[in-house]
């Protein structure tokens, strides 16, 4: 099934941007008349025929919608570090947004590579995975923020962060199901140890991944399977 995107929903007409149009009407030669299956990013699928197109829009009718509901019960808000080959972290946020995540914050640490990225980029690598995973929700990707500052800010639920120099339980061990989780992933080099004492002092728990040493990437890829394994429903 081809599975298309728009959140520009008024009175039951479906208005497609210039990506979508592109995709549906020039690539797949989709006609007025035609019906097709999207979703608004927000967790609600919709079907209907298409009722006018131009060169970069077009407009579907709605005839049905319906909730999808996540198969996983808890929010999930994964910070981390982006990689120097900025293609490893856009790898992790297709794979992340495959297995589910609702919220990714790029944080800036001290041994971070990485020091800019595109948000609008990231956005477009996220919304392919929804749709081609069959998903309804889409991923909110935060600007690079210094991690000093991102302490500062408010999460929900229980907080977490990745750190190999401690023996500490295993993320599966603490996480419960049902309850809002956020994750702290290092760069490459790790946290330094007043980032991890920082944390800490911020209500951060200190967590393994197993026992092998991971990429960042990797570390951050475990971290949202194993929220799903525990939260799937």
């Amino acid at each position: 099934m081809n599975l298309f995107y728009t959140n520009d929903i008024k009175d039951n007409i479906a208005t497609f941007d210039e990506v979508e149009t592109r995709h549906c009407i020039h690539s797949l030669r989709k006609q007025i008349g035609d019906v097709i299956n999207f979703v608004d990013g927000n967790g609600k699928c919709y079907k209907g025929g298409i009722t006018s197109s131009a060169k970069k829009s077009f407009q579907v009718t709605i005839a049905k919608m319906e909730v999808w509901i996540q198969n996983r019960s808890n929010y999930l808000h994964i910070a981390i570090a982006p990689t120097k080959n900025i293609a490893r972290f856009e790898w992790f946020l297709e794979k992340a947004t495959e297995i589910g995540i609702d919220e990714i914050t790029p944080i800036l640490t001290f041994h971070s590579e990485r020091k800019r990225i595109r948000v609008d980029r990231l956005d477009k690598i996220v919304l392919s995975a929804m749709k081609q995973s069959l998903k309804a929700n889409l991923p909110k990707i935060n600007e690079l923020i210094k991690y000093k500052d991102w302490l500062k800010t408010e999460v929900s639920g229980k907080k977490y962060i990745a750190y190999v120099e401690e023996k500490n339980l295993h993320l599966k061990d603490t996480i419960v199901s049902g309850q809002d989780v956020t994750i702290l992933i290092g760069p490459e080099g790790g946290f330094s140890k007043e980032e991890v004492a920082l944390a800490k002092n911020n209500n951060f728990v200190s967590v393994s991944l197993g026992a092998s040493r991971l990429r960042t990437e990797t570390a951050a890829i475990v971290a949202c399977h194993t929220n799903q394994i525990i939260n799937e429903i």
